[in-house]
């Protein structure tokens, strides 16, 4: 049974989240504090993390930034849970490895939709044999990335999108089609959601970065020099 920690100090929302979330068939573990349940998620590695940005403790932001240097857990997913909906708010959390954001508030069932899109996002791989892109590997076994032979530290967000990107290699992928088979869900509002996610991974893989080009007033694709 899949396990997933929900990291919300709102006792009533953690309450109404766990239960829906075991009535899905999920297994769930709740921390009131960001401190608490950074050592929560340590400890019994869920396969998922719902996380409140506002937090007693250890604010959200350093909970997801903690998780996602570790390696015991920088491969979990994060779906970040807030009140803030402002892009910048939206940006920042992708800055630190938030795979989803879900403003407040929210429809029980698009959380459910996208709790499930984001795990299996992270569990899919499209092919077990590595992906060569000049530097550039892709490890479906491993689930790494690595540059001219060195990993770079990608999450599993990051991971799907570029594995998407590589199969499709020389073909431009639009904005929403990258949402929909990357993320699970097409909401037109998110498209920044794949433009910060880029950024990311161009930064990441340094001058390797440059493989992944932009399509103005599209979207992006994948193309060998």
């Amino acid at each position: 049974m899949q396990k997933i920690l929900i990291i919300e100090d709102e006792r009533d929302l953690a309450e109404l989240l766990a239960f829906n979330l075991e009535r899905e068939g999920y297994r769930t573990l709740v921390s009131h504090d960001g401190a608490e349940g950074l050592s929560s998620a340590l400890h019994c590695q869920p396969d998922l993390v719902l996380l409140d940005l506002m937090l007693p403790g250890m604010p959200g932001t350093k909970v997801c930034r903690n998780l996602k240097r570790s390696d015991r857990t920088s491969r979990i997913p994060v779906i970040m849970l807030t009140a803030k909906g402002e892009e910048i708010d939206k940006v920042v959390g992708f800055e630190v490895g938030v795979d989803d954001y879900v403003v407040k508030p929210f429809s029980t069932r698009e959380l459910m939709l996208r709790v499930k899109a984001v795990i299996r996002g992270n569990r899919t791989e499209s092919s077990r044999s590595p992906i060569e892109l000049g530097a550039v590997t892709i490890d479906a076994e491993r689930h790494q990335v690595r540059v001219n032979g060195q990993e770079v530290s990608v999450t599993g967000t990051e991971f799907k999108l570029l594995q998407t990107l590589a199969h499709r290699t020389g073909r431009v992928q639009s904005r929403e089609s990258l949402l929909r088979d990357v993320w699970g869900y097409h909401f037109v509002d998110d498209s920044r959601t794949v433009d910060t996610h880029i950024t990311r991974l161009r930064t990441k893989m340094g001058e390797a970065g440059d493989l992944i080009k932009t399509v103005r007033g599209f979207g992006y694709k994948l193309e060998l020099p």
